[in-house]
C-alpha cells in the first residue's frame, strides 16, 4: 500500500469544509467523502472554527489595528543612523582603495 503524498490546504478550503461540518446537514462522513479529507481533520479544523469565532466579535480586535505594533519615529531613527554607518564606511574602503569604483 503506498501513502498519499502530505497536502497543504488553504485556509479557504478549510473554512468551507468547517462550515459545511457546522452546518450539519451530512455526516462526518459524507463530507470526508466530498471533500476528500479524513474525518477527524474535518473534526479538528471544526472545532478550531468555533473556537476562534468569538474573536471575530472581540473589542479588542479594533483597538489593535489602530495602534501600530512598530514605533514609526525608533525605525526613522534607526534607519539614519545606518545610513550614516554606511556612508562613513563607504568612506573609509574607498579612500583605502578597496571599494570597487570608488574614486581617490
Amino acid at each position: 500500500m503506498s501513502r498519499r503524498p502530505r497536502r497543504n490546504h488553504s485556509p479557504a478550503f478549510k473554512a468551507k469544509v468547517a462550515l459545511a461540518a457546522v452546518k450539519g446537514e451530512k455526516t462526518l462522513a459524507e463530507l470526508a467523502q466530498q471533500f476528500d479529507v479524513h474525518a477527524n481533520q474535518i473534526t479538528a479544523w471544526r472545532t478550531q472554527l468555533l473556537e476562534g469565532a468569538a474573536g471575530v466579535f472581540g473589542s479588542d480586535g479594533g483597538s489593535a489595528a489602530a495602534e501600530p505594533a512598530i514605533d514609526v519615529k525608533t525605525m526613522h531613527a534607526k534607519i539614519g543612523e545606518l545610513t550614516l554607518v554606511n556612508d562613513f564606511l563607504a568612506g573609509a574602503l574607498g579612500k583605502a582603495g578597496l571599494l570597487p569604483g570608488a574614486k581617490r
